[in-house]
């Protein structure tokens, strides 16, 4: 009877195994969601490859399908520095800039990156970038650094712009025809070309604050924005500037050109602001909620999509409307 038995814890033991070692298929993990409804990203745009964003900890997202998934792009080099601002000079040529001096260039639209630069010495962060009309790009950031790239944008190197003293440069924009350019910065700096970026002069400082904004708003029409609900408008070139009307005493970071012709900027609370007269005075469209908005653009539903410091959030405006390139560039 013993033998039985042991025979019988044998056979369960051997079968008990071999069912343990056996080959047989096993059902694939769900895919890992990136939360981007959570995440701090700074910047979105609307490229070759889709819509792109990017932010903390150095991510760099892509969505082929208008943001129903998201997936991140191929980095040569993961620095885990929070990415600034996404610049495309066309809808494949792009650069991310971030804190550390960090550049990243892509000439796939977002899919692909390559680190062309950093500097854990000299670690300032870059806040705006452009590729001028002869091909030179240029980077600006925080203390007056300035870079520029005569290969575009595969190496860079510092230089001086304009006798620029160290305040924080915050934007840079271009005319239609790329022969005007603003950058902007703290303590109310700007510096102005009229040659496509060759020579750069001050302007008269005429805000006592930051600026962290401008574009062109069509002819002689220039509009900067910055702290607390601080906008300006130009009706010459930028020579001279005029405060706007403004409904909300709020600090506004981006902004975007709707198809027809209405300049939109976005900033703290939720807040998005509408002007009609190229600057001149503003109106809200939407307001509300704790986060900060820095970037949007309009998804191809007429939905508007936000960058902002709490995650990517899709808006229904009441009216149609359709925000264009977000003037990154």
């Amino acid at each position: 009877m013993r033998t039985f038995a042991g025979m019988a814890m044998a056979l369960i033991v051997a079968l008990a195994g071999s069912y343990a070692f056996s080959p047989r298929s096993v059902p694939p993990l769900a895919a890992t969601r990136i939360p981007v409804d959570r995440m701090q990203l700074t910047s979105v745009v609307r490229t070759a490859a889709g819509l792109v964003a990017a932010g903390e900890l150095g991510y760099i997202l892509v969505s082929d399908d208008e943001g129903v998934t998201w997936k991140a792009a191929a980095l040569t080099q993961d620095r885990q520095a929070l990415i600034t601002r996404l610049v495309f000079a066309d809808d494949k040529v792009g650069v991310a800039l971030g804190h550390e001096g960090w550049i990243l260039r892509t000439a796939d639209g977002g899919l692909n990156w390559t680190e062309v630069a950093f500097s854990e010495s000299n670690g300032e962060p870059l806040m705006s970038a452009a590729r001028l009309p002869s091909g030179d790009w240029i980077a600006v950031g925080a203390f007056g650094r300035t870079l520029r790239s005569i290969d575009d944008g595969n190496t860079w190197q510092e230089f001086t712009i304009g006798g620029q003293e160290d305040w924080h440069l915050n934007g840079i924009a271009s005319s239609t025809d790329r022969q005007q350019w603003l950058i902007v910065g703290e303590a109310g700096s700007m510096l102005r070309s009229t040659d496509g970026g060759r020579e750069w002069t001050q302007i008269p400082a005429f805000y006592n604050g930051s600026l962290y904004g401008a574009t062109h708003a069509g002819g002689t029409n220039w509009v900067a924005w910055g702290m607390r609900g601080n906008v300006y408008h130009s009706t010459d070139g930028g020579s001279s500037w005029t405060a706007s009307k403004v409904p909300a005493p709020v600090s506004l970071y981006g902004h975007a050109l709707t198809a027809d012709g209405a300049l939109l900027l976005v900033g703290q609370g939720g807040l998005v602001l509408s002007s009609t007269d190229a600057g001149k005075s503003f109106s809200v469209v939407r307001a509300g909620g704790r986060e900060s908005l820095t970037d949007l653009v309009t998804k191809n539903d007429g939905s508007w999509l936000f960058a902002s410091d709490s995650g990517l959030q899709t808006w229904v405006p009441r009216a149609p409307a359709s925000a264009g390139a977000n003037g990154a560039s």
